[in-house]
């Protein structure tokens, strides 16, 4: 047949190629998509991820805490943890107000910090961040303090919170500016607590609002499970925040402005009977709620309980999926543009993503708590490059 049949309709199929490329974008593998709307990038993500669950692997490289070991070794609570760029890892301890310093094969290196009132001493920590700076920031909620701590131990200052109206200050993270965004809460008058995720320039001056909610707070209701704010701040200051009542996720840059959304298409994990009743043995110490006490369940678990970005942008969001045989709950991971990448089962949400391991603090059988880090094995997904060196 000649040849000049052919040409008109080839030219139309590639035309409506071009205009199908155009107007929505795909990626190899993926089945969601990616739209502009008001400005604001929009992933929707379908329920299952591009790879599967093989697409990452973890393998547990260290562990530190031994309870019959020396007192360096043991530890009374932690409540978080920090990795610097040389990957000495940084443990807080709430109740003994202390951190110890441990390098990359798990050898104790030293102390920062003791319990007390004055200068470098804490009374009630509860979250370390390392900075950008390579400093060690220590929310010392009982004191209502910021501590800010160089890596070798010394000393710098405290940012007092008093001056604020909120009560609490929880998880600040911090920016390459100094920045930090945090969530307060305070409790008014007529029984509600306002929470609020903001963030404030280094003397904790407010520079703008995220998102605000209330909880309607009552000594003789119990409403169980609340939806919460968890949020991240990326290598290249943006911030990753969502409320866990849907599962959206929101991409800030260094203004506040919503760049892009990513939205994934799940089923909400229904409350079984077992778990409410291990909620009300551990509220009211047996499995009886008293009769003055009204509690209010809901119908369905949130969406996620936890965000952690690692170095390249990849977003870690801890779901309340269940992992088979007591592993925890499973963890979807998005690439940096947002895309369902994969989901796989943790023992614990991580608390630090550095250099493809991942730290997380887990409990033993006897409630004795551990740091274990994990490598990080990409195996079907080449890596992506850090958008930062």
């Amino acid at each position: 047949m000649n040849r000049k049949y052919w040409a008109v309709p080839i030219g139309i199929m590639l035309l409506i190629l071009a205009i199908l490329v155009s107007c929505k974008k795909h990626t190899t593998g993926w089945r969601g998509t990616i739209n502009t709307v008001d400005g604001i990038t929009v992933v929707t993500n379908p329920p299952s991820p591009m790879l599967g669950e093989t697409a990452l692997s973890i393998e547990e490289t260290l562990s530190i805490g031994n309870k019959d070991g020396g007192k360096e070794y043991t530890f009374a609570e932690i409540a978080d943890l920090g990795v610097d760029e040389e990957e000495n890892i940084y443990v807080l301890d709430s109740r003994d107000a202390l951190i110890k310093v441990f390098n990359n094969v798990g050898s104790y290196i030293r102390t920062i910090g003791r319990k007390g009132q004055g200068p470098g001493e804490m009374q009630r920590p509860t979250n370390l961040e390392m900075t950008p700076a390579n400093q060690i920031l220590v929310n010392d909620r009982g004191a209502r303090l910021l501590h800010v701590f160089e890596r070798d131990g010394r000393y710098q200052r405290s940012i007092s919170l008093a001056r604020s109206s909120a009560s609490f200050f929880s998880r600040p993270k911090v920016d390459s500016q100094n920045y930090i965004v945090a969530r307060s809460m305070t409790i008014i008058e007529d029984g509600k607590a306002t929470f609020i995720l903001a963030k404030y320039d280094a003397d904790m001056n407010e520079l703008f609002r995220v998102f605000t909610y209330e909880y309607l707070i009552h000594p003789n209701t119990r409403n169980v499970y609340p939806p919460e704010c968890f949020w991240d701040v990326g290598a290249d200051d943006s911030l990753v925040w969502g409320y866990s009542e849907r599962y959206e996720l929101f991409v800030l840059d260094t203004r506040g402005r919503v760049i892009r959304k990513i939205i994934r298409d799940h089923e909400s994990i229904e409350i079984t009977a077992k778990e409410k009743e291990e909620w009300t043995r551990l509220a009211f110490g047996n499995a009886v709620i008293p009769p003055e006490i009204q509690v209010n369940w809901p119908a369905h678990r949130n969406a996620f309980s936890n965000i952690e970005i690692d170095e390249v942008g990849r977003v870690f969001v801890q779901t309340y999926e269940k992992a088979p045989d007591d592993g925890g709950y499973y963890h979807d991971v998005f690439d940096p543009e947002g895309r369902y990448l994969t989901h796989i089962p943790l023992k614990a949400a991580p608390k630090a993503i550095r250099k493809n391991n991942l730290y997380v603090i887990e409990e033993d059988k006897d409630g004795y708590q551990h740091v274990k880090r994990y490598k990080v094995n990409w195996e079907d997904l080449s890596q992506p490059r850090p958008r930062h060196p």
